[in-house]
């Protein structure tokens, strides 16, 4: 074993020994559509005294995290994102209404005199004209009361506690003690109303909560005038339960928040379907790896074999990653874990193939002469296809939001995971193996020895894909007017995501009738529901925004038309955040095509460069339009896919223009039609290897994966056959045809 080798050795046993001990020791954390719960997002808004900066954002989270605290949430999340949202996330908590009714109540607590009666409701919402600082509000039973000035607020408040009176049956209260300056000015307060007779309104002290009397007790007589209550102490009763009781102690205790607070955002996943879609995605891996890892070795024998071993340490390497660095796997991101699997075969598949060339081409050959050379010969077009992927995967993570966040810091991971297993530890063992006497003496068992069967029938037909290179450019552009027409006819379904509304999925007790449902909402009031069955028990409706009010109305009425069903995730997306997130999307889209232009313009001549950004944009317009004329939602893992298609799309270019490229170099004289052609036949078979490896994963994804990944999984399939033709048919002619205009015009 020579030097090279035993570091490499162990450097793979290094990173192995120490992914096992973190994958043993440090649990991933999984997100909420994994493990059921709440997210929230919410958005501070501006008053008329208080700006929304960053430092009243601050504040407010912070008074948000004592109300969390005290609602004895396991694990509870919150963190600022950017400079006015606050994403609270809630593991757990299934009943999104009710949380988000305690994180949004600005918690104003003021304790008011009580002037007199009013009589007119028109005055309930604005200042007396005579008297700026009184106003009118209805009482707990619905009379109008005139109140002065606030004498109090929650910042006099020490201490509130939820209590029941068992001996005189007075049911729940909530205590309220002050502190300081709150003590003499209680007292205060009490004592100027003990000075009216009893049954004056005047008598009686008003407790408003945001602008609402919770309760507005009468002074008791044992009070005397001026004197008050001592102590520093109240009760607010009410018709409360223990609920009500602890909730309203909550919020007193946790104190106001310095400014309001909007609800932009809220999903909420059912436990139960966040372990369905671990366990779907758990058969998806293994049924998509153990037919990867049969198609490879199958076409690379031993080698193959090797790197199905490697594929498995990858895996483990992956996952140490993810929980080394704390980050959260969603369902979009578990998708990705996955999908890096069929990517990981990628950068074997283009040193196995290099190695076969090498093989084929060497007088004296032998298996360790010929796959050293393919490791050195393909690292070129390893470390681009995946450098592309990179870019990407990163552009997900800055500019995308929520669960699609997720999907590209597993997706950077996987490809950082699989340059690591394909370089250095499948060739460890390939290396270790192919020196061994055995393969010595027989090489054929190496699986490089042979040229395989889509290389020897290339070279037996010759095919010259290349000699008019209009008429492939002329198929593509037919695709790209099929394509449009899907768009211009059927529209794009602009998942909710983009548009702003309510998506709702139900668990249905068998096969749902949508027609059935949609008619039920349709005599509820929501005639433009859009109802969805999704399996054999499932059933998704997408509407505009929804009250929590009209939310309940949409489920009694899908119950009615549907038979049992139970609510298995809840989402809400306001309208801003809606047009947010488009921009967002088209922004992360143009990025990504740019970044790539870049990227290429640097390792490539400005043709390659332009024409494989030409082939991107193909690829985007011909997955729109398929998702349109097939009537798929585009929302935001649609979108996690399409810029994943676009990574993946400009391997295949990346890896034909590297040969291009290597040919041009060994012949210059040579006519760049015949050099392209042969870069097409020599790396095909590579394209043709890895398709099969990535479609194994993916058809895999999208019959076992589950309703929640399947378009995800769809979407990938068909960038995948796209992209494969594009880099081929699309990106090659182009170049070409750019190559001549350029000569005709010099």
């Amino acid at each position: 074993m020579n030097r090279s080798l035993r570091v490499r050795a162990l450097l793979a046993l290094t990173v192995i020994a120490v992914s096992l001990y973190i994958a043993v020791t440090v649990p991933v954390r999984l997100g909420l559509d994994l493990r059921g719960g709440t997210q929230i997002v919410l958005e501070t808004r501006s008053t008329a005294t208080t700006d929304a900066d960053r430092d009243a954002t601050d504040r407010t989270l912070e008074v948000l995290r004592g109300r969390i605290d005290a609602l004895g949430v396991a694990e509870p999340t919150l963190v600022r994102s950017g400079e006015k949202r606050i994403i609270v996330e809630l593991p757990g908590v299934q009943d999104p209404e009710k949380a988000a009714d305690v994180l949004g109540r600005t918690a104003q607590l003021t304790f008011h005199p009580v002037l007199g009666t009013a009589e007119s409701p028109d005055d309930t919402t604005r200042p007396l004209p005579k008297r700026p600082r009184e106003r009118v509000l209805p009482d707990e039973d619905g009379a109008l009361l005139r109140l002065g000035g606030a004498r109090l607020t929650g910042e006099h408040v020490k201490e509130a506690a939820a209590r029941i009176d068992q001996q005189n049956g007075a049911g729940w209260h909530v205590t309220v003690d002050f502190a300081g300056a709150g003590t003499t000015g209680w007292s205060r307060l009490t004592g100027a109303a003990a000075c009216h007779p009893a049954g004056d309104p005047q008598r009686r002290v008003a407790i408003v909560l945001d602008d609402k009397v919770i309760s507005s007790p009468q002074v008791d007589p044992s009070v005397t005038c001026n004197t008050g209550i001592p102590g520093g102490s109240t009760q607010i009763t009410g018709s409360f339960d223990a609920d009500e009781a602890r909730e309203l102690a909550l919020l007193i205790n946790g104190g106001a928040l310095p400014v309001p607070v909007e609800t932009v955002e809220q999903r909420t996943v059912g436990a139960t379907l966040g372990a369905q879609a671990i366990t779907a995605s758990a058969w998806a891996a293994a049924v998509g790896t153990a037919l990867t890892a049969v198609f490879i070795t199958v076409l690379y024998r031993l080698l193959g074999a090797l790197a199905t071993t490697a594929l498995v340490c990858y895996g483990l390497v992956s996952y140490a990653a993810l929980a080394a660095l704390g980050a959260t796997l969603t369902l979009p991101g578990l998708a990705g874990f996955v999908l890096a699997i069929g990517m990981a075969v990628d950068a074997n598949v283009l040193v196995f193939e290099r190695a076969r060339e090498e093989y084929a081409a060497r007088r004296r050959p032998t298996p360790r002469s010929a796959l050293a050379a393919g490791f050195r010969k393909a690292f070129s077009a390893v470390a681009d296809s995946n450098v592309t992927t990179l870019i990407a995967a990163g552009l997900l993570f800055f500019l995308a939001s929520g669960p699609v966040k997720g999907f590209g810091v597993t997706l950077a991971i996987g490809v950082l995971a699989s340059m690591f297993s394909a370089l250095v530890i499948t060739r460890v063992l390939a290396e270790y193996a192919v020196d061994t006497r055995l393969v010595r003496r027989r090489p054929r068992l190496s699986g490089i020895a042979t040229t395989g069967a889509v290389r020897d029938r290339l070279t037996r037909r010759d095919p010259q894909l290349m000699r008019r290179p209009r008429r492939w450019l002329a198929t593509s552009a037919a695709l790209l007017v099929l394509a449009g027409a899907g768009i211009a006819v059927r529209g794009v379904d602009l998942g909710v995501e983009f548009t702003g509304g309510r998506l709702i999925e139900y668990a249905t007790e068998g096969p749902a009738d949508a027609d059935r449902v949609r008619a039920g909402l349709a005599e509820a009031g929501h005639p433009q529901a859009v109802v969805q069955a999704s399996g054999d028990s499932g059933l998704t409706v997408r509407t505009g925004s929804l009250t929590n009010a009209e939310e309940a109305e949409v489920t009694a009425a899908v119950r009615e038309a549907a038979g049992g069903v139970t609510k298995v995730r809840d989402e809400l997306i306001g309208p801003s955040l809606g047009e947010e997130l488009r921009r967002g999307a088209l922004i992360a889209l143009a990025v990504a095509l740019g970044a790539q232009l870049v990227y290429l313009a640097a390792r490539f001549r400005w043709m390659f460069s332009a024409a494989a950004v030409t082939a991107l944009a193909h690829d985007v317009v011909i997955l729109v339009g398929v998702f349109a004329w097939l009537g798929k939602p585009v929302d935001g893992a649609f979108v996690a896919a399409l810029l994943t298609v676009i990574g993946y799309s400009v391997n295949d270019s990346v890896v034909l223009f590297d040969r291009v490229r290597e040919l041009v170099r060994a012949a210059p004289k040579s006519p760049l039609p015949d050099l392209t052609n042969r870069a097409i036949l020599q790396t095909l078979p590579r394209t043709v290897n890895t398709g099969m490896g990535a479609a194994f994963i993916l058809t895999a994804l999208a019959v076992l994966g589950g309703s929640s990944l399947t378009d995800f999984a769809l979407a990938l399939l068909i960038g995948l056959a796209v992209g494969t033709y594009s880099s081929v048919f699309t990106a090659a002619p182009l170049t070409l045809e750019l190559r001549r205009r350029s000569r005709t015009r010099s």
